[in-house]
């Protein structure tokens, strides 16, 4: 009797041991699986990050345009202290256009009734950090064309420079494939532009939005406050991270939306 129950105790003892086993392998595979499934994971969420963001630029594009053909104009850039409104400079205002920082400001989504805002009025892109707010320039900065000073953000400006005015102006904002030779008067090298001719340009910091981008790189080159912009894919070299996001319209589009609005020629 007491040889079966020393038995009967090994076994349980045996069986007891096979099942933590088990456990522990099930455990390993499960933990193995968790992190296998972790990278595709963060990989979705930034895709969809990054989808959401595209869909608020392209509706931000289009809610300016809308503004444009109901107004004459487009809207001035937001400052940091007009709480989502558009910022004009000291004498400005829509009839001559002077906005307060045109190359260095936020998307006025709150002067064109966009949604969600941030508490002070902003728009924020997908990633919703203070440093995601949507920015937006617009070409002007005391620049004539055909003899009309800011021509895009004054009423009926464009009209007053005239489609053929408009045409033949030598620039507008300016696109850069990277930041290499590029000034404060444009692109450098002709093989590095991609447009001078933008209208408008939406900008979103992307992932990172790095709150001091590395001097001179491409990503600083977008919040310099001129009118010379940088767009490319993702890279991450040293030095030179690049994810921003950028829209542009150019203006010969801006001027098909007025004309079908009625307001040009």
């Amino acid at each position: 009797m007491r040889s079966s129950s020393i038995r009967e105790a090994r076994t349980r003892a045996a069986l007891g041991g096979f099942t933590l086993i088990e456990v522990a392998v099930v455990l390993l595979i499960f933990a193995i699986l968790v992190s296998g499934l972790a990278v595709p994971v963060a990989t979705q969420l930034r895709l969809r990050k990054l989808e959401e963001t595209r869909r608020q630029l392209d509706e931000a594009k289009e809610t300016l345009l809308g503004f444009a053909a109901a107004h004459g104009r487009l809207p001035c850039p937001a400052s940091d202290a007009s709480r989502g409104q558009e910022s004009f400079a000291a004498g400005g205002d829509s009839t001559n256009g002077g906005c307060s920082n045109f190359h260095d400001g936020y998307l006025p989504a709150a002067s064109l009734g966009l949604a969600p805002l941030d508490s002070e009025g902003y728009l924020r892109d997908a990633w919703a950090s203070p440093r995601s707010r949507i920015r937006y320039a617009v070409f002007g900065g005391g620049l004539a064309v055909n003899g009309v000073v800011n021509p895009l953000t004054r009423v009926n400006g464009m009209q007053s420079a005239t489609l053929s005015g408009l045409g033949a102006a030598a620039h507008f904002l300016f696109i850069c494939a990277s930041g290499n030779g590029v000034s404060a008067a444009g692109c450098g090298p002709a093989s590095n532009q991609l447009t001078r001719r933008a209208a408008f340009v939406l900008l979103s910091l992307g992932p990172d939005a790095p709150a001091a981008p590395p001097a001179a790189s491409d990503a600083a080159r977008n919040l310099d406050g001129d009118a010379v912009f940088v767009f490319h894919e993702t890279t991450e070299a040293p030095g030179n991270e690049f994810d921003d996001m950028l829209h542009w319209v150019p203006v010969h589009l801006v001027a098909s939306r007025l004309i079908a609005a009625g307001r040009l020629p």
